[in-house]
């Protein structure tokens, strides 16, 4: 079969594949490979590379003997990691960080806000854990960067919000990208700290509004920095989000 045929074959397969999911026309369990080739009028291969596809965005799970599962929909990949990573790769310009550091505003103050609001106490345990042991680490030892991550990662998972989740991985980039130029500086690296903690400390304390201000003073932090070394303007912090929770007239 013609390669971009057999593409075009196995897009459609995926397409139907996704419609009968979100229809729930296969329950739990998708039917054996066999029977679905059949019902799509296609070859064995064609079934196989459609459901691999899906099988990448985290949509199904194969399981011996219980054969094919269907995942929740809040499991699915809606951001591709791999594609995010490879962003990330490359040797960032000015307009790559002025990006982002507008990402980072848009997302950790609101994530931080909702985490106050919604974490489990594992989740704001396992945030205090992080934060410690960060805290005893130095710039430039081999564990500190992977602490950051940590810390930073979980507060958007603790979020609750599942868009949030899964932007992780390019929280994780953007700390990758924006640390280097940032860390060296020690009176920096205090100040990122203090911010760290107020930021935790108002999870722990439950306290939404406290936790959205003291991340966009950690990002206002990192945004300065940024803005200094690559000589562009530095960006504004969007206003803070709505309470949703306050009654109306509030």
């Amino acid at each position: 079969m013609d390669e971009n045929k057999e593409r075009s074959l196995v897009a459609k397969v995926m397409d139907g594949l996704v419609s009968g999911i979100v229809e729930q026309k296969y329950g739990a369990i998708l039917p054996p490979q066999d029977i679905l080739s059949k019902e799509f009028d296609v070859s064995r291969t064609v079934m196989r590379e459609a459901l691999s596809m899906l099988l990448a965005r985290h949509m199904l799970d194969v399981r011996p003997k219980t054969g094919t599962r269907i995942r929740p929909m809040s499991d699915w990949r809606l951001i591709d990691e791999d594609v995010v990573s490879w962003r990330f790769r490359a040797k960032p310009d000015q307009t790559f960080l002025r990006d982002v550091i507008e990402f980072r505003m848009l997302i950790e103050p609101r994530a931080a806000a909702l985490a106050a609001a919604r974490a489990t106490p594992d989740e704001i345990a396992g945030i205090r854990d992080a934060f410690d042991a960060l805290s005893r680490l130095k710039v430039g030892e081999p564990e500190y960067q992977a602490a950051d991550e940590v810390l930073h990662t979980r507060i958007v998972a603790a979020s609750g919000n599942q868009f949030f989740r899964q932007m992780t991985a390019i929280v994780r980039g953007a700390l990758v990208t924006v640390n280097p130029i940032v860390d060296g500086i020690e009176s920096v690296r205090e100040a990122t700290l203090a911010a760290q903690k107020s930021v935790v400390e108002a999870i722990e304390a439950k306290d939404p509004a406290a936790a959205e201000a003291a991340t966009r003073a950690l990002v206002d932090l990192a945004a300065e920095e940024v803005g200094r070394a690559f000589s562009f303007e530095r960006v504004s912090s969007p206003p803070a989000a709505p309470n949703m929770n306050a009654p109306a007239g509030a």
